[in-house]
């Protein structure tokens, strides 16, 4: 039995101190989560202050901007206001600018009404000449007919052409190479570059019976020859007047009609080929007109060098014409000066007549004798008797 209670109060000690241990860990964690809690409040206090410091700067930050806002409205109202009277000005002025444009087209327009009656009248009278052209547009057909007058044709164009884009001296008609051969033309380079040959002859008979032929084995046939006659052409002209140090080594051939060149390059196109290959060059009305300007534009650049030490002379004469200028304006600045300064000076005296005389003019009675004006010396002092002996005049000298 008493073992038994001895062992009963082992158990109960054991017990006790399983429950004081119990009560221990959870007082440690009632303490730990009571500290855990005020920290989390005071960090719950710092960020509801530091909110509220964020919440003051954004309020002030918005006062600003509204401000600025308002500033920025006015100006812009302002603006608005000084823009519409602009606009309102130009448009009186373009009103008025219509009005008297709208005028000036009216009498404009009866103007052209009038002359256009006197050209109608021509018109009817020209008609009486259709005829005529008509006899002459089937002359035209007979030229075109013939081969000989075909090329003459064509090379009359691009001498045209060349007279009317570069200066006379510039190029040459017909003019002879070293190997006795004749181009059609030759244009003369700047710098001492050999000059540019340009050929006007062109297979223009192959061309029209390509181009008229109906049957495709016609056409094709037609086309062949006209390949061949012109790849011929284009050897020829690379072989003849494409000479070393004599002429440049490109040349152009001239082809007479913009629709013969567009076909040209559209159905033909290895023969363009070929041609750029044989440094020769075809070229349609336009082109060369192209050409020309080109080498106009070089050809005056070219005597700009040429003329640009006399131009130096001539801004040198200029600047001391200019320098001269300058120093007898410099000269004539000091005479006006000294005009200035004696126009001055007479102002000055008339201004004291004109005192003087008002003083005159206004009786000015002496002062008793031995009594003087404080701010007038007794010896500037004048006394002028009158006629009767009762009123005297004092005129005082003032410097």
């Amino acid at each position: 039995m008493n073992q038994l209670v001895a062992l009963l109060s082992t158990d109960n000690r054991i017990l006790m101190g399983a429950l004081c241990a119990i009560l221990a860990a959870l007082l440690l964690v009632a303490l730990l989560s009571a500290m855990g809690n005020r920290r989390r409040q005071r960090e719950a206090e710092q960020r509801a202050f530091e909110s509220d410091l964020r919440l003051s700067e954004l309020i002030r930050l918005q006062a600003e901007m509204q401000g600025r806002l308002s500033v920025i409205g006015d100006g812009l109202a302002t603006r608005q206001s000084e823009l519409n009277q602009v606009v309102n000005q130009r448009l009186d002025g373009m009103t008025h600018r219509i009005g008297a444009t709208i005028t000036e087209q009216t009498r404009s327009t009866h103007e052209n009404l009038r002359l256009l009656q006197e050209r109608l009248a021509v018109i009817d009278a020209a008609q009486n000449n259709i005829q005529t052209l008509a006899k002459d547009v089937v002359g035209l057909q007979a030229i075109l007919s013939n081969k000989q007058t075909r090329g003459a044709f064509g090379q009359g164009r691009m001498e045209a052409i060349v007279a009317d884009g570069l200066p006379t001296g510039a190029f040459s008609f017909q003019a002879t190479l070293s190997n006795g051969l004749r181009p059609d033309c030759t244009i003369r380079m700047p710098n001492g570059a050999p000059p540019l040959v340009i050929d006007a002859k062109f297979p223009l008979e192959a061309w029209n019976a390509y181009h008229d032929a109906a049957a495709p084995e016609a056409r094709r046939a037609a086309g062949q020859q006209f390949r061949r006659d012109l790849e011929g052409h284009i050897r020829d002209i690379s072989e003849k007047y494409l000479i070393t140090g004599e002429t440049q080594d490109m040349a152009f051939l001239f082809v007479p009609s913009e629709s013969i060149f567009a076909d040209i390059h559209e159905h033909f196109e290895s023969v363009v080929q070929k041609a750029q290959r044989a440094h020769v060059v075809i070229v349609s009305p336009s082109l060369l007109m192209l050409s020309i300007q080109v080498i106009q534009a070089v050809l005056k650049d070219q005597r700009m060098r040429e003329q640009a030490h006399l131009i130096q002379g001539e801004v040198a004469l200029l600047m001391e014409d200019l320098g001269r200028l300058d120093d007898r304006t410099r000269k004539l600045q000091v005479h006006f000066l000294a005009a200035q300064k004696d126009v001055e000076m007479i102002l000055t005296s008339s201004d004291k007549l004109n005192r003087r005389g008002g003083r005159i003019e206004a009786l000015e009675l002496e002062a008793p004798p031995g009594a003087v004006a404080p701010d007038v010396p007794p010896s500037a002092a004048k006394s002028v008797e009158s006629r009767t002996g009762l009123l005297k005049l004092r005129v005082v000298d003032e410097e």
